[in-house]
């Protein structure tokens, strides 16, 4: 069967968005419960379909990395319906007053949120993205218009006629969420350039992607941009905390954006530090590269240039240096960051506040792992994306960065003179 046209897809959720801008809390709250007890309820369907997608990736020689972004098991279905679940708990934000005051000739003035409308999606391998973006555009108020990866159309086609059947058991439209089956480049183009049918388009995917977006879109987007997260090791750093904190933010997922990709120690507690943290993360399979200075205290490691400072691995790899103070670490780190999640460890309270003041990024921690940047972990119950701009959102992108404002005015006759 043929791809329904694209232009007949967006008209689609274009006429459901309008729906889904009066729905009630009520409403969308039952359409996400009740897709959440559909994923729990036809599991087997949906691994099944991801099973498909998973051997075709493996047979065409995609590396384990992207078969993990691809996988899903019984705990990541389990964690994708606890998402929906999460969204469908908290607050409605449509209908939020943000600020509002008496003006002195009686007007009362509010800004009030308001659903975006359609939501474009277009993402890469990542099946759980399907039902997080989902479930967000609907407690938002607005229609999914989604668009993922030939590499996992059968897992993204199972999850989302969960989804729209979690829609029609409550009372609303289907076509809040429509995916778009055509995977070819010619359609990804078209896809970034709906005006007038896309209101904000958000991509998740590598550099080639944003690229393209950035090129060629001609509807609003925010780009959910690259990952290469620094973890720090300050001279006044718990070493063992620190220890924790950088095989976690490293080795519990390697293949995902908030995973730690460089590595920073001061000086007076390299020798330390590289001879504990360095060594286990090389018995866990990490290849180490790093400068004279890391390489001199582990010799086995590989010489880091340019690319490998600045690059998000999205695997087990990761770059070392040596720095004399803490004005070179924030020089380092703002010279290679990406702008997503940067952290130090450290017990020196000025040390962290400057590195907190001074560090430009969507999120900056104190003694945790970057692994936390991420929209359940951070109370927003899923996202849509991690914004690595600065407008109109930044950082993890939750309900209320799904909305835009508006302004209400009420009079009593009042005129302008």
């Amino acid at each position: 069967m043929p791809a329904t046209p694209l232009a007949e897809l967006g008209e689609r959720a274009r006429t459901a968005a309008r729906r889904l801008a009066r729905a009630t809390a009520a409403e969308k709250d039952e359409a996400l419960t009740r897709a959440a007890d559909l994923l729990a309820e036809r599991s087997a369907d949906v691994l099944a379909a991801n099973g498909s997608d998973v051997s075709r990736a493996a047979e065409s020689g995609a590396d384990e990395a992207v078969l993990d972004r691809l996988r899903l098991d019984g705990r990541r279905l389990e964690q994708m319906a606890e998402g929906l679940r999460a969204v469908a708990a908290h607050p409605d934000p449509v209908g939020e007053v943000v600020e509002g005051c008496t003006r002195p000739n009686g007007l009362v003035v509010e800004r009030v949120r308001v659903p975006l409308g359609v939501v474009g999606v277009i993402y890469e391998n990542r099946p759980n993205v399907t039902a997080d973006a989902a479930a967000l555009c609907l407690k938002a108020g607005n229609a999914a218009l989604l668009r993922g990866s030939g590499g996992a159309l059968a897992s993204n086609v199972a999850i989302v006629a969960l989804m729209r059947e979690g829609l029609a058991k409550a009372g609303l439209p289907e076509d809040g969420v429509v995916l778009v089956e055509d995977v070819s480049h010619e359609a990804a183009r078209a896809f970034v350039q709906l005006s007038g049918v896309i209101d904000c388009l958000i991509p998740r995917g590598g550099p080639g992607l944003v690229e393209m977006v950035r090129a060629q879109a001609t509807v609003p987007f925010v780009v959910d941009g690259d990952g290469n997260c620094h973890i720090y090791v300050d001279r006044a750093a718990d070493l063992e905390m620190a220890r924790r904190i950088v095989l976690n933010a490293k080795l519990s997922r390697p293949s995902v954006c908030n995973a730690a990709e460089s590595l920073v120690v001061h000086t007076d507690v390299a020798p330390a530090f590289l001879s504990s943290a360095g060594r286990a993360l090389l018995d866990a399979g990490v290849e180490l590269v790093g400068d004279e200075r890391a390489r001199a205290l582990l010799p086995e490691i590989g010489v880091a240039g340019e690319d490998d400072f600045g690059a998000e691995f999205l695997g087990p790899k990761m770059s070392v240096a040596v720095v004399d103070d803490l004005d070179a670490a924030i020089g380092h780190v703002q010279r290679y960051s990406s702008g997503h999640s940067e952290a130090i460890v450290t017990e020196d309270l000025r040390a962290a506040r400057r590195f907190v003041r001074e560090v430009d990024a969507a999120a900056v921690l104190v003694n945790a792992s970057t692994r936390f940047v991420d929209g359940g972990e951070l109370g927003l119950g899923a996202e849509v994306g991690i914004s690595t701009q600065k407008l109109h959102a930044r950082g993890p992108m939750g309900l209320r960065e799904l909305t835009s404002v508006k302004w209400v005015v009420y009079g009593e006759g009042q005129i302008r003179t």
